[in-house]
Formats: C-alpha cells, sequence, structure tokens
C-alpha cells in the first residue's frame, strides 16, 4: 500500500479525532492519553504550560533527595499553585511506579513526573497503557534533564530560555518590556510520531503564547 501525502494526511486527521489533544498553540498539539518527554533547561516551565490547559488538580512527581525545587512564585505566573499536588518518592524506582498508579487511577487529569534519567522502552510502555486504562485521557509528561532520550514516547520537545535575543530586540527598538512580556524562549519538537521535527520561537503576551515558526536545529 502506497502512502500518499493526502492518504498521511486523512489518518492524521483520523487520528486527531479519535483522540483529543492539549494545544499550546497552533501547530503544536500534544496528544492526551500518551505519554510526552520534555527536555531542556526549561522543562519544567513547559509541563506548567500544558498543565495550565487542563482542568482539575496537577499531580506533580519528584525525587525527594534532588535539590531542584520548583520556584512557587514562578508557578503562579503559570497557574493557580493551588492546583499543584506534590508527590516526593525516596526511592528511584517509586518515580514511575507513582505515575504508573496516579494514570491507571484517573484521579488527575495532569500527570508529571521529574526523572533523572530516560526511562527505557518498558517502563514508558507501562505509562501509555496506564494511561489508556483510565478512560479519561489525561495528559500525562516525563521531565528528563538535557537532550532526553526516552524511547516509546508520544513526543519529545525542548524548550529552553532566550529572553537575551528578544531584550537585544527590544533596546534596539527603544522599548524594553517587563516581566512575562519581556521574556522569550527557544522550543523544539525533537520527536513526534505524527509530526515532522518543528522548532518555535515563543514569547508572551497579553493573550497568552505567541510562537513564530523557526528552522530546528538538531542535538
Amino acid at each position: 500500500m502506497q502512502i500518499t501525502h493526502a492518504s498521511f494526511d486523512h489518518i492524521t486527521a483520523s487520528v486527531a479525532r479519535a483522540n483529543p489533544s492539549l494545544r499550546l498553540f497552533e501547530g503544536c498539539d500534544l496528544r492526551l492519553g500518551r505519554v510526552h518527554e520534555f527536555c531542556g533547561p526549561a522543562r519544567r516551565r513547559l509541563a506548567l504550560w500544558a498543565a495550565a490547559r487542563m482542568e482539575g488538580a496537577v499531580l506533580w512527581i519528584r525525587p525527594a533527595w534532588h535539590p531542584d525545587h520548583l520556584h512557587m512564585q514562578a508557578v503562579a505566573e503559570e497557574i493557580d499553585p493551588a492546583r499543584m499536588i506534590f508527590v516526593a518518592p525516596e526511592r528511584r524506582e517509586d518515580l514511575l511506579w507513582c505515575m504508573e498508579e496516579a494514570l491507571r487511577s484517573g484521579a488527575c487529569k495532569t500527570v508529571v513526573a521529574e526523572v533523572l534519567e530516560p526511562p527505557n522502552l518498558t517502563a514508558i510502555r507501562r505509562l501509555h497503557l496506564a494511561a489508556e486504562h483510565a478512560g479519561r485521557q489525561p495528559f500525562a509528561a516525563i521531565l528528563t534533564p538535557h537532550h532526553g532520550g526516552a524511547a516509546g514516547v508520544e513526543t519529545r520537545f525542548s524548550l529552553a530560555a532566550d529572553h537575551g535575543a528578544l531584550s537585544m530586540q527590544g533596546a534596539l527598538a527603544g522599548n524594553l518590556p517587563a516581566g512575562l512580556e519581556g521574556r522569550a524562549w527557544h522550543m523544539q519538537r525533537l520527536r513526534a510520531r505524527l509530526a515532522p521535527p518543528a522548532a518555535w520561537h515563543v514569547t508572551r503576551a497579553s493573550s497568552g503564547l505567541c510562537a513564530k515558526s523557526i528552522a530546528p536545529s538538531f542535538v
């Protein structure tokens, strides 16, 4: 069977209808009921962007022994902190166990887990099955260090701050915006089952995220 552009578009459209997605901005959709991977220095902010577009409580799982913590003032810039539920397992193997059980229960529509290394394919498959078992199509994301690399994830995105470029543009224009509207990020889609690699320059406006498509750079 030969797959043409038209048939591929038909297949992806059918998948989209059967599997609702969370839209960060035009051209960037995250399929619900599947596990996504966020990496890069600003991966936690990316997870907060996604969580803010969901409803209900957000279960955030992180290793108890790791020194990095979410800064709640920064969290409040993206989402109501009252929605956040934090779980801090004391054993490495309990990080994904907590995520799997949370997805299977369907108690939270958004489950995020910070892990110290990319999980293997078997672990990701278990998470996919748990998310599908819930029947509520939750949003699920693992946050991995550096460039990520978990096998079997639905998508892999990277986010890094790029505030300097925006500040330079503002300085040249004689206008230096303050607060969130003076920030920018470089976002890349490194892997996706149903979409090609892509990259965006993301800024903030009063209406929300603004993304300009740029040429992707591979890591």
